[in-house]
């Protein structure tokens, strides 16, 4: 069984904000404020034997909620790339943020993997507080608590081999139990950093993002992904990113996806 992938990249959504409002502390850097934009993906990962589904973005109403503005219907989005929901492919929960678990209703029969810590917070007593609870959705919470109930949760504790070339690993900071996918493709190794990396220069310069559960943790986290030395890294937010790959999609896609590694 073939265990190289090649990753699609897809951007469903963006904003535009201020860069005190994306970096922790941003005065105490001593530089001037000014516009950043911030684009929302999510990540497919698949070969000739298997499709494996990273995030779902956010839903309608989650981006409504937030004046978030939608490029693609991620749903859209996975049919333009051909992938069979109905045939319950895996999905890795990076994190239970709104903008991550959005769409997994699109995924009604596939196995969910998330960190034990993550289920484990936002199913916990300190998920209602409002520093935190401002960034999901309630009932998308409920989803994840429903998955379990029908046996479809499968939770990790640091680290699980998903398949042969794809590793999730927890990472934290940013959340409890971020995660990051590391999947060995035709091009090297690529690492999803999802929200463990927003932006390159926040993992560059080590400017941590204003939301963070641990900042200690996410310090931490980016040495340990320097230390992983990944042939591609994939930053969550960051609009350089689909730059930074082959472009990829025509029609409804056309500019909202780029690739990594060839199909296999």
């Amino acid at each position: 069984m073939t265990a190289l992938y090649q990753v699609t990249v897809v951007k469903y959504g963006t904003r535009r904000t201020v860069r005190s409002d994306v970096y922790l502390n941003y005065h105490l850097y001593g530089e001037p404020d000014g516009p950043i934009g911030m684009d929302y993906f999510f990540w497919v990962v698949r070969n000739a034997d298997r499709t494996i589904v990273v995030d779902t973005g956010f839903s309608a109403t989650g981006g409504a909620n937030r004046k978030r503005t939608t490029l693609i219907e991620p749903a859209a989005a996975f049919d333009s790339l051909g992938v069979d929901r109905a045939a319950g492919p895996p999905v890795v929960v990076t994190h239970a943020h709104y903008d991550h678990i959005g769409n997994l209703g699109l995924f009604p029969d596939s196995p969910l993997h998330i960190a034990e810590a993550e289920y484990g917070f936002w199913t916990g007593p300190y998920a209602t507080r409002t520093l935190v609870h401002h960034s999901v959705e309630d009932d998308e919470i409920d989803h994840l608590r429903r998955a379990s109930r029908e046996g479809r949760l499968r939770t990790f504790e640091n680290s699980v081999e998903l398949a042969p070339g794809v590793r999730v690993l927890r990472i934290g900071g940013h959340t409890p139990g971020q995660s990051v996918v590391s999947v060995d493709t035709t091009d090297g190794v690529v690492l999803l950093a999802s929200d463990a990396v927003h932006y390159y220069e926040e993992y560059e310069r080590n400017m941590p993002f204003t939301q963070v559960a641990n900042l200690i943790d996410m310090y931490d986290g980016f040495e340990r992904l320097r230390a992983m030395r990944p042939d591609h890294l994939v930053a969550g937010h960051d609009p350089d990113t689909l730059a930074r790959f082959t472009p990829a999609g025509t029609g409804t896609l056309a500019g909202l996806a780029a690739t990594i590694g060839e199909e296999c």
